[in-house]
């Protein structure tokens, strides 16, 4: 298969979904090669994460037992989004994902604005990523003397190769990743129950709910802390939206979206909610820190020999699970807007293997620039991307609830038509979404340090925008016109 495809081409080898009029140009091309083991590990990976892994223990430390609370409400409006994307997933199952349902109902200059806002998620949550795995990697004495850069490097050359080669390896490595992630919290909360339902002491402490009532309770420090680790718990459940994404490279998506998505709210109560509630059960707040997993101190407690090798392996492999997942996701994103005009010409190329390899690779670019922050900075690199990641998961989110609303309105004047899988109490659900959404910005500058500072550069981000748009647009509208004609 040729690596260069127009999109008058791409038209013709695109046909619109059942109950839709509207084509999108960078659907066609790709192999149906993921089954339905594949999606459901998405699914899973993309819910359970370094969030929860390594930041729980930060927030544990900062907010107490309530950080459980923060991670069910968080949680619920991660599920919202997942399921108005399903929905919209159901209606016309599309690669290019919530770009294209922007592109439908908001217009290019929608589609452009999502596109690149999750292109700036991932292409910073790549360079948090590699900066993980770099700092994990070092936890074992044979790469101790190994420079964080040069870890980065690797651990981004692995992740790419398999990217590049198929969406197969994808999905395989993907799959591979989530039950390692699964395997580990299962095994955590078997001991974990054991551990309260006998009161075997654990650091002098015996687990059960004296554990926090005697140590200020619930909220221990007051509710404050709680609302101000809102803007890291949503950061945890970023990439839940990834299952919309591979959708497109699926056979009978109708099938097996449903089950995939609504499995997460449950996978999300058991794993993040269930997990620190054992976690503040066992241990009180103030043992854990932001410098270790939090699972790996009840291990070390406990003094099992191994135990800290094995979770640190864990969470490197959540590290490198979110790598996978933002080359993948983002190199289908910037092929769909590629063909659109609202993305470089080279990001809409696909090789032999079906893999559009020009937008896997122009975010493994920015990778690289964070292999060069790693060099310059390495104690410093992982905090500076990682606010940034959280504005574009921020606006990922909007953007979808927004196309969300805008579809449900278009289903009342009829149309279009909604399909079975719905999301519930629209257009409350959005609206209530957006709301939430908008409150986590202002608690990122209420908040003070850097995440005001991240605040702050919304005008910069908004201004990027608009310049990048006034640049593109007359190629977007000539590539519109040929369509038309086509």
């Amino acid at each position: 298969m040729s690596d260069r495809i127009t999109a008058a081409e791409t038209l013709v080898a695109a046909p619109p979904a059942a109950g839709s009029s509207h084509v999108d140009a960078g659907d066609a091309g790709y192999s149906k090669d993921l089954k339905s083991r594949h999606i459901n590990m998405i699914a899973i990976g993309g819910a359970i994460g370094t969030g929860l892994f390594l930041g729980a223990g930060g927030r544990l430390a900062g907010a107490g037992p309530s950080l459980a609370i923060a991670y069910a409400v968080c949680g619920v409006f991660a599920f919202f989004v997942v399921r108005a994307l399903g929905e919209l997933v159901l209606y016309r199952p599309s690669s290019g994902a919530f770009v294209s349902y922007a592109r439908e109902f908001m217009g290019e200059k929608g589609a452009f604005a999502a596109g690149w806002l999750y292109f700036l998620n991932w292409a910073t949550t790549a360079v948090a990523d590699i900066t993980a795995a770099a700092t994990y990697a070092h936890f074992w004495g044979m790469f101790s003397d190994v420079p964080q850069w040069i870890l980065a490097l690797i651990a981004l050359a692995v992740v790419l190769t398999a990217n590049l080669i198929s969406v197969k390896y994808f999905g395989e490595m993907e799959f591979w990743f989530a039950i390692i992630k699964v395997g580990a919290l299962v095994a955590f909360m078997l001991i974990g129950i054991f551990l309260v339902v006998t009161q075997h002491p654990v650091d002098g402490h015996t687990p059960g709910f004296s554990t926090i009532t005697d140590s200020g309770g619930t909220f221990p420090v007051g509710m404050l802390p709680m609302l101000l680790v809102i803007q890291g718990v949503v950061f945890a459940y970023a990439s839940v939206e990834l299952c919309g994404v591979a959708a497109g490279e699926t056979k009978n998506p109708e099938k097996i979206m449903p089950k995939a998505i609504n499995s997460i709210m449950w996978r999300v109560g058991l794993f993040y909610v269930g997990s620190v509630v054992l976690l503040a059960l066992l241990l009180p707040y103030t043992s854990y820190s932001g410098d270790e997993s939090p699972f790996v101190t009840v291990m070390d407690k406990l003094g099992i020999p191994g135990a800290a090798g094995v979770m640190n392996l864990v969470v490197l492999t959540a590290a490198l699970s979110s790598l996978n997942s933002g080359l993948y996701s983002t190199g289908r994103i910037l092929r769909s807007m590629a063909l659109s005009g609202s993305a470089p010409k080279f990001t809409g190329r696909m090789n032999k293997g079906q893999v559009p390899y020009g937008g896997i690779l122009l975010t493994a670019g920015f990778g690289v620039l964070g292999v060069g922050l790693n060099y310059v900075m390495p104690g410093e690199a992982f905090e500076i991307v990682l606010n940034f990641a959280s504005i574009g998961i921020l606006g990922t989110w909007g953007m979808i609830m927004l196309c969300s609303l805008l579809f449900w309105h278009r289903s009342r004047d009829g149309r279009v038509t909604r399909p079975s899988y719905q999301l519930p109490w629209a257009p409350y659900t959005q609206i209530v979404t957006l709301a939430f959404l908008a409150t986590v910005v202002f608690l990122m500058w209420w908040g003070g340090g850097v995440g005001r500072t991240t605040v702050m550069c919304l005008p910069l981000i908004a201004a990027a925008l608009v310049g990048g748009w006034f640049v593109v647009r007359r190629r977007v509208n000539d590539l519109a016109q040929e369509r038309e004609d086509a």
